[in-house]
């Protein structure tokens, strides 16, 4: 273990890194190494051979000598050679969050990493703290020097710093029964160790949508967002319904089942309502926030500015669920509005808000003109409140669409208003010109994103098929690109120091590496901004890799829209991207064989970043290509909308123009074209191999829509159905019991239609648990291939959902779509 003597360039800050997992962790990890007992072992295809070949070597694993049933001795080496590949990419670890801190001596800063990365064994991800001291010399040089260890995080849900940076909240939800557990970190030790009761609360959202953890200013309270304690359930006896319960556990009783209780649907099964408490750090005293209509899910809390003499207030956004909650995850139409309520431990006066006199306010809505407000922020001075809206996304149906920025004028004397003016920042771009800022879509921000001036966020925003760095001023709606313009690289600011950026950029080919930015005056009115690279420990990655990366190459293309009709609005007729991956150099002037990779949504976007799975694709020796079909984000709000109601047919036609750019430029092979897809891109992927059944010879689906006649009464987002299908009109149409006439537009448009025509042999990548895309819309589109005698592979993950993100199934994903392939591209 440490001597925390020793570590003599990390102040304070990193201190409490280190000490915070110490009792638990005396050992600490080294992430780039493990001795070879403990390495990484991928778990069985099918049979315990296949899981002794693909063990890395030191396992002491004794093979058995029976052949995988369905595997000869050539496809079973093939499985072995290229999971000893994928393991090596797997092990590549991912930044999740940064924070910085001054340091006590005013001399540079300190600077936190949270980082994870795949643990095979376990099927989670492992979490590890990295800290770093920042020193910034006066030539504008930085210099980051990082401890020599992470220090692993085990049990860990989420952890949120004090506004000072003196204080460290750890929350460890239980997977059980047992109590959530808070813990309050000082500089150098363990200050509080709250526990709470499953009676008070279930576990504590850290899911990065309803989730909100918010320190009060003078950091006695916290406010948060928990699952509400469990309804009590009918409890029966030997002589029946047993009235008044039992708390006995051992009476002769049983507990029943009770209503049922509709939750948020996918990645949110068996989640309680989201609900809103308050802890006193002091005490240990928690308090439900009153005054919170049961209807409305709360998320994204943060304290109001506080003004003396009068009640402190917390401003949430809420999700109002009258009749059916519809799946949330992914879906930005859901209507929800910022809420301003009284907060417990505070005693003054509550505000009188104006308006009728009418309606009861202990709740006070302060947008009710706009049907969406999230991500609340408050200016540092506490004279506004910024939020972002997803109203596009709202008004027209669409799941994702295009961002505005919105601001409200924050009441000094505390006297809101029930009919509150904001003001718009940042508008919904439609189209615009050629190399200008195409809109706002922002799927997070930071919790302090304030420069100094106290009017200029910064923030990551998709721009055409890359992501960007922005700076917004919020008084003038000023927009600037601050990442570098002439990058095809993705960029994603971690946190600020000061009022310079700590970001991370990558590339298909280039895994993500840190960058230090900072604001360089001109004598103009204009400024830059510089970014230095920072040398960091983080993303490194074997010798093997790096070099397979380094023999890569990529560009982002623009594909010009085939038969440009009248009907097309300007931003629908303006070309589309595709993002093409390739070797540097033709192995004996052949062209490696293309997968066409297409994302879901479909209102979503591939980037130019860094994907593990799709560079082990790379490395295997594909060509990739990464269509941005119309619809997608990032291309401003008319070209997005000009899909809805057109699926199956203009994503379609654009998935093969963009085919078709690259074989006329001579580029790919036309006999070794593969395609793969999940969830809206597995719907475009069978719709391909239906529609243009010679085009490709092998094709995989990762969870695909294939019959919208069957999703419609099976999905969590029956809505989705209708919109897509559809268009905007769509939405008012959506009924829960489609008619026959609606049905039958339904299967006109999805993939089973074209069936007949299938030839393609086909990987099926299902998710058992899956509430968006049940498994039985796969399971019927292969099992109807393997009637017809198309060749077809299904593997079925029992435990997942609609992401499959769980480490082993991703990997057995990804390690079967490279072996299915190279079978066909021979």
């Amino acid at each position: 273990s440490f001597e925390m003597a020793k570590v003599t360039y990390i102040a304070s800050t990193s201190e409490w890194c280190l000490n915070l997992f110490r009792p638990r962790f005396p050992s600490l990890p080294l992430l780039s190494r493990r001795p070879k007992h403990l390495a990484a072992r991928p778990f069985s295809l099918s049979t315990k051979r296949l899981s002794a070949c693909l063990a890395m070597d030191g396992s002491g694993s004794s093979p058995l000598k029976e052949m995988p049933v369905g595997l000869d001795a050539a496809t079973e080496e093939e499985y072995a050679s290229q999971s000893k590949l994928l393991q090596e990419f797997t092990n590549i670890s991912t930044i999740d969050k940064a924070w910085t801190f001054m340091s006590n001596n005013g001399k540079g800063s300190q600077a936190m990493f949270s980082i994870s990365q795949p643990n095979l064994l376990s099927n989670k991800r492992r979490k590890y703290i990295l800290s770093s001291h920042i020193l910034k010399e006066s030539n504008n040089s930085v210099s980051f020097q990082w401890t020599p260890f992470p220090i692993e995080m085990t049990g860990v849900s989420t952890m949120v710093p004090s506004p000072s940076g003196s204080k460290l909240l750890v929350v460890r939800n239980s997977e059980n029964e047992s109590p959530t557990q808070f813990e309050i970190w000082g500089p150098s030790q363990l200050e509080k160790e709250l526990h709470i009761p499953q009676s008070i609360h279930g576990s504590v959202y850290s899911d990065g949508w309803f989730e909100g953890i918010s320190w009060n200013f003078d950091e006695t309270l916290i406010a948060y967002v928990a699952e509400e304690p469990a309804p009590t359930k009918p409890t029966f006896s030997g002589l029946g319904y047993k009235k008044g319960g039992s708390t006995d556990k051992d009476c002769g009783c049983w507990k029943g089942q009770g209503d049922w209780e509709e939750d948020w649907g996918e990645t949110y099964a068996g989640k309680r309502q989201p609900a809103l408490f308050v802890i006193n750090i002091n005490s240990g005293e928690v308090r439900t926030v009153e005054g919170i209509g049961k209807s409305l899910s709360v998320g994204q809390v943060v304290w109001a500015p506080s003004t003396k003499g009068l009640h402190q207030y917390l401003v949430f956004v809420g999700w109002s669920s009258d009749t059916r909650k519809l799946g949330i995850k992914y879906c930005y139409n859901r209507p929800c509005a910022l809420y301003a309520v009284r907060a417990p431990f505070h005693e003054g006066k509550e505000f009188q808000p104006k308006g009728n006199g009418t309606e009861d306010v202990s709740v006070l809505n302060l947008t009710q003109s706009i049907s969406s407000a999230f991500f609340p922020r408050f200016s540092p001075d506490g004279k506004f409140l910024v939020f972002l809206s997803a109203k596009s996304s709202v008004d027209s149906g669409a799941h994702s669409a295009t961002d505005s920025l919105h601001r409200i004028d924050w009441p000094s004397d505390g006297n809101l208003s029930l009919s509150a003016n904001f003001f718009d920042v940042v508008p919904v771009v439609m189209c615009a010109d050629d190399g200008c800022f195409p809109g706002l879509y922002s799927s997070s921000f930071l919790s302090k994103p304030w420069l100094s001036d106290g009017c200029t966020m910064i923030l990551s925003s998709f721009w055409c098929s890359t992501k960007a760095i922005l700076s917004v001023n919020v008084l003038s709606g000023n927009v600037s690109r601050i990442s570098p313009s002439d990058s095809n690289f993705s960029w994603d600011v971690l946190t600020l120091d000061g009022d310079n950026i700590v970001a991370v950029c990558s590339s298909p080919i280039d895994v993500p590496q840190i960058k230090y930015g900072y604001l360089v005056e001109e004598a103009s009115a204009s400024a830059t901004w510089s970014w230095l690279d920072v040398s960091s420990p983080i993303s490194r990655c074997s010798e093997k890799v790096t070099s397979l990366l380094s023999s890569l190459q990529f560009n982002i293309m623009k594909i010009p829209v085939r038969s440009v009709s009248e009907n097309l609005t300007k931003g629908a007729s303006k070309p589309f991207e595709a993002i093409f991956v390739s070797s540097k150099t033709k192995k004996s002037g052949v062209c490696d064989p293309l997968i066409v990779i297409l994302h879901g949504g479909p209102h979503s976007v591939s980037l130019s970043s860094f994907s593990k799975s799709l560079a082990f694709l790379s490395s295997i020796g594909y060509s990739l290509l990464l269509v941005n079909y119309r619809g997608s984000l990032g291309f401003g709000e008319e070209a997005l909308q000009s899909l809805p109601g057109k699926v199956g047919s203009q994503d379609v036609n654009d998935v093969l123009t963009a085919i078709d750019h690259v074989i006329d430029m001579g580029l790919v092979d036309p006999s070794k074209i593969t395609v793969l897809g999940g969830s809206h891109g597995g719907f475009l992927t069978t719709h391909l191999i239906g529609q243009a059944s010679d085009k490709f010879v092998a094709a995989a689906v990762r969870n695909p829509v294939c019959n919208l006649a069957l999703m419609v009464g099976t999905t969590d987002i029956p809505d989705w159905c209708y919109v897509e299908a559809y268009g905007s009109e769509g939405k008012s149409s959506f009924t829960e019991a489609p008619s026959a006439e609606q049905l039958a537009l339904f299967y006109s448009k999805s993939p089973i239609s074209h069936l007949p025509k299938v030839k393609t042999p086909t990987l099926f990548l299902l998710g058992a648990q899956d509430l968006r895309v049940p498994v039985s819309n796969g399971l019927q589109y292969a099992r109807a291939l393997k009637e017809k005698g198309v060749e077809v592979k299904v593997i079925v993950f029992p435990n997942d959902v609609h992401g499959m993100e769980r480490p082993q199934s991703d990997f057995e994903s990804f390690l079967n779509i490279g072996v299915w392939f190279k079978k066909y591209c021979k």
